[in-house]
């Protein structure tokens, strides 16, 4: 089997489950030859090695039962970085990069007006630690951001294995000294985080109950834990439909651990993310704002406190 056969061979198999089949193709190969587009494409009668055919064949076999395409090659791009992924967390989302720009902004800012303190950072719902991770690099990536200056972060998950996932992205993407401004908490929300922070991330479990069992009917392979956002607080259905059962928990706890002038990112779904906003105000947070997405959609609320 060539590479271009190989490509045809992929696409057919996937095209009743993926939107993209031939950019899927595409991936597969890039990833199990170890090169890039331009090689796949300038070598089209490249013949495969047997073992290259058979995780070929076996990738296309998890693709076609809907797996996620990210998943299966074990990495998903975000915000510039590699972070990899398996089905303990939700894949990365570039609405989700709106989130981090605002971040990385307040941050800065913050560090610029607070120059005799170390600023703390909780990324709450962190997942495979996108969020905090992509805030980090970049601000240590800043040469008017002095390592010594660098904030200390708290990446908190309900689910151990989506701290694994967090941990082993940090290894991979920090250097030397950036490590130790990092900690991993295992919580309900903050049920045993005991600090108060600068800044709180978030980005919560927001879609509603039914819509969320919706989406995994494809297969996609995504954790149910990390998109209903109407689950209370012992893990059971709240009752509520509209995705905010977690949010509005989250915003209240989040209060008692905000340290004076501390500001609260949260990412909510463009269909809730008013009721979010006024979820804040009605909780005495100030300065809300909504921000939109690349798509135009409403997808990060941002107040003071």
């Amino acid at each position: 089997m060539t590479i271009f056969e190989a490509k045809k061979f992929i696409a057919k198999k996937i095209e009743k489950i993926s939107q993209t089949p031939f950019l899927d193709a595409e991936i597969f190969l890039q990833e199990i030859l170890g090169k890039d587009k331009t090689f796949i494409l300038m070598n089209k009668n490249l013949a495969l090695e047997e073992a290259q055919e058979k995780k070929i064949t076996e990738w296309t076999r998890a693709r076609e039962q809907g797996l996620a395409v990210a998943y299966i090659v074990g990495k998903k791009e975000f915000f510039g970085y590699d972070f990899f992924v398996n089905q303990n967390v939700l894949l990365p989302k570039p609405d989700t990069e709106i989130l981090v720009a605002r971040a990385v902004e307040i941050i800065s800012e913050k560090i610029s007006a607070n120059k005799n303190s170390i600023l703390t950072v909780c990324d709450m719902c962190t997942g495979s630690g996108c969020v905090a991770l992509s805030v980090l690099r970049t601000l240590a990536d800043d040469e008017r951001v002095p390592i010594e200056r660098l904030p200390t972060f708290a990446l908190a998950d309900i689910s151990r294995g989506a701290l694994d996932v967090a941990k082993k992205n940090a290894e991979t993407l920090l250097r030397g000294a950036e490590i130790s401004r990092v900690k991993f908490i295992q919580s309900n929300l903050f049920e045993v985080v005991p600090f108060s922070f600068d800044v709180i991330l978030a980005n919560p479990p927001y879609v509603p109950h039914e819509e969320a069992r919706a989406l995994l009917a494809d297969g996609r392979g995504e954790p149910l834990l990390a998109l209903d956002g109407d689950i209370s607080s012992n893990g059971d259905f709240s009752g509520t439909n509209d995705g905010l059962e977690v949010a509005r928990r989250l915003v209240l706890e989040a209060k008692n651990h905000l340290s004076p002038n501390g500001i609260f990112l949260m990412e909510t779904g463009e269909y809730n993310a008013d009721a979010a906003a006024d979820f804040l105000r009605l909780h005495n947070f100030r300065n809300v704002e909504i921000l939109c997405d690349l798509e135009g959609q409403k997808r990060v609320v941002v107040a003071a406190f």
